[in-house]
């Protein structure tokens, strides 16, 4: 992509001594990092960059080497729920990326790219509309099918391996519903705010709509407002920190968090940021207030629903189903069991857990697309724990999530089911 990379002079940025220091080098974590249980490298592992970032903060330069080994980090935040210590690690990585984001510069094309893709696309409907569009004509024209079926991706190496991953438009798009309100079906218990993301209203139009449905069917009316999009945590995950404030602003502006009972994300990898907000925003004397609110209120959908004790009034789904945890909603969110309780309250559904649930599948973001190679081993050892539960469906908690345990099923599955939590739950209660 013409990609060189050149460092300024060091700043202050980076992670913060006092979070370095927790770090006491016990190795606990190494088991947690799908890196290292690929590589069975310790510059690939937890231990081993937050060696690599307490030599930067000394003052060693930011070389390839350092630019490799934390570039390869999914950040799935896994060694934080192995950390006998409350090593906040998820917060040094990103604090690393934003120091790489401001000491180092990118060749003119990856440069223009990435801003297009993290200042334009991802915060523009009208653009977002317009690639979904051309998505859904591509998909619509059989060319896709064409494409697919004659193995031509094989043939395009690394690009064809991208194209595997690439989400499935679904019109009509899920913009249309931003600015409206569904009231709740039977009595009201609860007013929450929906959080509709980006990508998704074009990529996940069907899970937006039908985790509104459980919702109502919940005893939720459910706002969609104006002004919100989103929330940042892909360029958290980038080190691009101030847009994301930017972004947190945003979405601050949209929704008053004193007029709901709760906020609600259906994305595992944006709930992470969006609890976080008060965290992203503890500096800014207008909006930490409200920040710290309004994350006081954030909830998964699952998390939610299954505090509130799920409506029982489900048709059955005769299937078995295996779980695949959304590494920001167990290691980051530390929501485990809320999912595997919904899944447990619907009807017909067998549950068999698989082994390493809690393992990343290699999603994390735009993680696939940048470090696809690493993503796809990571996405091969998974699937072997998925196929050895025998089960016709994988359920997860997240929109990223999805789309990787598809191109799993394409590339090794057993034509199993990839659904999201919510997804299945709206699915029995159509049954009933």
């Amino acid at each position: 992509m013409g990609d060189s990379t050149a460092v300024s002079e060091k700043s202050e940025l980076g992670p913060k001594q006092f979070d370095l220091d927790r770090c006491v080098h016990c190795g606990l974590c190494l088991n947690a990092c799908p890196t290292y249980r690929e590589l069975g490298l310790e510059m690939d592992s937890p231990r081993g960059r937050v060696y690599q970032m307490v030599q930067v903060s000394e003052g060693a330069p930011i070389t390839p080497s350092y630019l490799e080994h934390i570039g390869r980090c999914l950040a799935c935040r896994g060694c934080e729920s192995a950390c006998p210590s409350g090593v906040p690690y998820g917060r040094m990585i990103e604090d690393a990326r934003a120091q790489i984001e401001a000491q180092t510069h990118r060749g003119p094309v990856a440069g223009a790219l990435r801003r297009f893709v993290f200042e334009h696309l991802l915060q523009s409907r009208p653009l977002l509309t317009a690639a979904g569009a051309l998505l859904y004509l591509y998909e619509a024209s059989r060319i896709k099918a064409l494409v697919r079926g004659m193995g031509l991706l094989n043939m395009l190496g690394p690009f064809g391996e991208l194209a595997q991953l690439a989400p499935s438009a679904e019109p009509p798009f899920f913009f249309r519903q931003i600015g409206h309100t569904f009231p709740a079906i039977g009595p009201k218990r609860y007013r929450v705010a929906f959080l509709a993301g980006c990508i998704a209203n074009v990529a996940f139009a069907r899970l937006n709509e039908a985790t509104v449905r459980v919702l109502q069917r919940n005893g939720c009316e459910v706002v969609i407002s104006e002004g919100q999009g989103c929330c940042g945590a892909l360029h958290v995950h980038s080190g691009l920190v101030e847009e994301a404030r930017k972004l947190a602003r945003r979405n601050l502006d949209a929704i008053a968090a004193g007029e709901y009972d709760a906020i609600i994300t259906n994305a595992a990898g944006c709930g992470s940021t969006l609890k976080e907000y008060g965290e992203l925003l503890e500096g800014d004397i207008v909006y930490s207030q409200r920040a710290r609110e309004f994350a006081a209120r954030m909830r998964d959908v699952t998390e939610f629903l299954a505090a509130a004790g799920p409506n029982p009034h489900m048709g059955r789904v005769e299937a078995t189903v295996t779980y695949q945890d959304s590494c920001h909603l167990a290691h980051g969110q530390r929501v485990r069991n809320a999912p595997r309780q919904l899944l447990a309250a619907i009807p017909g559904l067998v549950f068999r857990e698989m082994p390493g649930a809690d393992i990343c599948c290699g999603s994390a973001g735009i993680y696939n697309v940048v470090e696809n190679e690493m993503s796809m081993q990571i996405l091969a050892s998974k699937m072997t724990s998925v196929n050895s539960t025998g089960a016709q469906i994988i359920a997860t908690a997240n929109p990223g999530c999805l789309l990787q345990l598809q191109a799993g099923v394409r590339l090794h599955g057993t034509n199993q089911r990839v659904m999201h939590v919510v997804e299945l739950l709206d699915e029995a209660y159509r049954n009933g």
